[in-house]
């Protein structure tokens, strides 16, 4: 093989083919390819447009530990809320994103990625004023909090809608050696949103101050939490208008072409199974979904990419959505003092637990994942991370705070070195253009299914078992987690349509 060329799939090709075939070609001026995770102005851009999506939805995911604790001082004079209504209302969004990662998926595809793309954002900032406007005031606490956990299911639709159209729209549009750089850089949002949630609810406390802690006004805490969710509306609105002005990608409109020789070998083999293509566009792309992935070489790799999320998330929403286990071990849990100085402790801890490994793994995955390769890195992810949910079954009532603290870092530094950013990244490099985002929402809606569990059965799981045990169950699954992803190929340097496209050629050639 010659320097410089590209391994795809069985076929061997230069730089200038496999990036033509990708409809854009990078290179600088004195001829030489500048690092993967040096960006064009123009991957920038796209960047901005894409990462909002991730911003938004760790800040709005993780900002309900935080707002669920303010509600406890509004609705239940600073008693926990009851068990039930708090594990719904924690995976309310994650309800709505397994709705809109499967549905927003199977219609990128089925209708295109410009059609839908802009409309989960204005999704989510109707959810959004929705969710800031609860009456508490008119409602019970209980009708207050189904009235929030029913609008933030319609947030997460809008949520979950975002992952596979910005992974679909992402890939599309990027340089085949920088792809995953770029997805990973679209992911690290996610990481940003975890810590300007914690920064903005520190923040907008402090500014409450006077009115809480000084003159005991602890109803005020209402405005507090309807400030902080509100504020996601800014980057929302800010990047709405790029999404729907957003072209298709050529590489879409190439796999969607017709009299494109690909499609016509699709259409033969359709018809070689009684599926006429005549029977609506529609039916037609459904019918194309399952007969490419009845073929086990490529079900495996959906099974893998589905089951690796699923897991993923168990372990990792277990820990994120539950932080209030983290805080006590650390010394923030917030039990003493009044309602003021409880939440801004909790506050504190929480941007300690998202500095310390949260953010920092995101971008050595950045850096890393076209060296290392994607199956690398998630394997080494699962193996660590489960390495450090061990010491910390093992040791939980023996570990001070300070060796508790190094622990959940490596923890989460491991899980986004890891898993959390591999997880996203391959169903969106591994499936051809045509089943790119259908199958990337069914991996993502596999994931989220993992974080509903985790959301319902933690905390009575943890009443009934103890702590360690559960995490012992987070080890489990981060150890399934290694051995499912050896059914997945390295997709470094692989392009999924033109494996495809062979693919099609060779049945073409034995009929």
């Amino acid at each position: 093989m010659s320097r410089g060329s590209i391994l795809l799939g069985t076929r061997t090709v230069q730089p200038n083919q496999a990036n033509s075939a990708l409809g854009e070609y990078e290179e600088s001026s004195n001829g030489k390819l500048k690092p993967p995770f040096v960006l064009t102005y123009a991957e920038l851009k796209l960047l901005g447009i894409a990462g909002v999506g991730f911003f938004l939805d760790a800040y709005d995911l993780f900002i309900i530990n935080p707002v669920a604790t303010m509600l406890q001082f509004r609705l239940y004079d600073g008693n926990s809320l009851p068990a039930n209504l708090a594990g719904f209302l924690k995976a309310a969004t994650n309800i709505g994103s397994v709705i809109g990662q499967f549905g927003f998926g199977y219609c990128a595809d089925a209708f295109g990625r410009k059609v839908l793309y802009g409309k989960e954002l204005m999704l989510i900032i109707i959810a959004t004023i929705l969710c800031m406007s609860t009456p508490t005031n008119v409602l019970s606490p209980t009708g207050s909090l189904l009235y929030l956990s029913f609008f933030r299911i319609l947030l997460g639709i809008g949520v979950g809608g975002d992952y596979p159209l910005s992974a679909s729209v992402v890939s599309d549009r990027a340089v085949l050696r920088k792809r995953g750089t770029i997805l990973a850089y679209v992911f690290a949002n996610q990481g940003w949103g975890s810590l300007v949630g914690s920064l903005v609810t520190i923040i907008v406390l402090a500014c409450y101050k006077h009115v809480m802690d000084d003159e005991g006004e602890t109803s005020k805490v209402d405005g507090v939490w309807r400030i902080v969710i509100g504020l996601s509306l800014i980057p929302a609105f800010g990047t709405l208008y790029q999404r729907l002005t957003l072209p298709e990608s050529m590489r879409f409109k190439n796999s969607q072409g017709e009299g494109d020789e690909e499609e016509k070998v699709i259409q033969d083999l359709q018809n070689d199974q009684g599926k006429p293509a005549e029977d609506g566009a529609e039916e037609t792309k459904r019918a194309e979904f399952f007969y490419y992935f009845r073929e086990w070489r490529h079900f495996k790799i959906l099974l893998a990419t589905c089951v690796c999320w699923f897991l993923l998330d168990i372990a990792f929403y277990g820990i994120n959505l539950n932080q209030n286990v983290v805080l006590q071990q650390i010394g923030y849990d917030g039990k003493t003092g009044t309602a003021w100085q409880r939440l801004f402790k909790i506050s504190t801890g929480n941007i300690i637990i998202t500095v310390l490994g949260f953010v920092p793994g995101y971008y050595v995955t950045v850096l890393t994942i076209e060296k290392l390769g994607r199956k690398f890195i998630q394997i080494q992810g699962f193996l660590a991370a489960g390495l450090f949910l061990a010491i910390l079954a093992g040791k939980f009532y023996n570990l001070s705070s300070a060796g508790f603290i190094v622990c959940f870092a490596f923890l989460q530094f491991f899980f986004n070195f890891g898993a959390n950013a591999t997880t996203y990244c391959y169903p969106a490099e591994v499936f051809p253009t045509r089943y790119r985002a259908s199958a990337h929402g069914l991996s993502a809606a596999c994931g989220k299914i993992g974080a509903i569990i985790s959301a319902f059965v933690f905390n009575s799981l943890t009443d009934s078992i103890g702590t360690p045990a559960v995490l012992w169950i987070f080890f489990g699954c981060c150890m399934f987690g290694a051995v499912f992803t050896l059914l997945l190929p390295e997709v470094a340097g692989r392009d999924p349509d033109l494996v495809l496209a062979e693919e099609l050629k060779k049945r073409e050639r034995e009929r």
